[in-house]
């Protein structure tokens, strides 16, 4: 599953980096629990609003992507997701705040 959890997160960071203005901050990482995965998606500061979209709409579209390009999910490997967009001031934007 080690590749398919790598294929997940280039797939978010190459969406991600179409969609923004600093493609070079876009950075994804992983957190693994007992029954989920977390993949966590940092952007720039100006970028955030890119990503998620009117309304949430291009978060949630991302979500999608990734529920039809993930076979494990679809088989119910994972009994519950986690999708939460944390804003800058609690440690979701750029590193060093730019």
């Amino acid at each position: 599953m080690i590749a398919e959890e790598a294929v997940m997160k280039e797939l978010i960071k190459y969406i991600a980096q179409a969609l923004v203005d600093k493609p070079e901050a876009v950075e994804v990482s992983e957190i693994v629990g007992e029954q989920t995965s977390v993949i966590e998606l940092r952007v720039a500061k100006e970028d955030l609003g890119k990503v998620i979209g009117k309304q949430g709409r291009t978060a949630k579209a991302m979500r999608t992507i990734l529920s039809a390009a993930s076979p494990s999910c679809v088989s119910g490997r994972f009994s519950k997701s986690s999708n939460e967009v944390r804003s800058p001031a609690a440690g979701g934007g750029c590193p060093g705040g730019a």
